[in-house]
């Protein structure tokens, strides 16, 4: 494994020579860190991550690679960048790329209907829970909060494990939220430069009620 440094000072145990912020670097317990000549790697040429095709295949036909990898200071954890491999086996990978570019896009065209249409029957399922939870609620109020709480890449609970289960928690949540900015005073009173701990409960009563009669009780 191959490091790319945060630092510059630090100098190869090998042959002394100092490396700088961003030069590649092996660290070892027997012979510490290393620059990429004395760690014999010196003649492999960096393929950054983000193609992974071209990656599987720059490295299956490199006689020597290695895996080049960060410390993110953000995250905490050390993060992978991409792969060292020797350049023509780049250039192999790319004409075998070249080769099939169609073939490829054609089974990402089909993965994506296939990812779209399980999305959409999601949402579904969701709006129908929701109708099962709340039987008053009307139908397009219940098929609004499934687009918005599903919402692919959103964060919001309709993407959590609970709500992937129908938990009824989660299905609340999502419910709780919704009426919370659409039949409530709330985003109003935010905008009056109330903090969100001061306005939740000021319509707490309100979101109360509402799911009370939406549960037809």
């Amino acid at each position: 494994m191959i490091w790319i440094t945060h630092k510059s000072g630090e100098h190869c145990g090998g042959c002394g020579a100092e490396l700088f912020r961003g030069d590649f670097l092996q660290i070892t317990r027997e012979e510490g860190i290393r620059c990429m000549a004395c760690a014999g790697l010196a003649d492999l040429v960096y393929l950054p991550a983000g193609d992974q095709a071209l990656t599987r295949r720059a490295l299956a036909a490199s006689p020597l690679s290695a895996i080049v990898v960060k410390f993110s200071r953000h995250r905490k954890r050390s993060e992978r960048q991409g792969v060292l491999v020797a350049a023509a086996a780049i250039e192999t990978a790319k004409q075998e790329c070249e080769r099939d570019a169609a073939r490829r896009e054609k089974g990402r065209e089909r993965r994506r209907a296939r990812d779209e249409a399980a999305d959409r029957e999601y949402v579904a399922r969701f709006a129908e829970r929701i109708l099962e939870l709340y039987p008053v609620c009307p139908r397009a109020d219940a098929d609004t909060i499934a687009r918005h709480a599903c919402e692919k890449y959103s964060g919001r609970v309709g993407r959590s494990a609970g709500a992937k289960q129908f938990n009824a928690r989660a299905i609340t949540l999502a419910v709780q939220a919704y009426i919370r900015h659409q039949y409530t005073s709330y985003d109003e009173l935010l905008a009056q430069g109330l903090e969100p701990f001061e306005a939740r409960p000021m319509v707490a009563d309100r979101i109360k009620d509402l799911l009370y009669r939406w549960r037809g009780d």
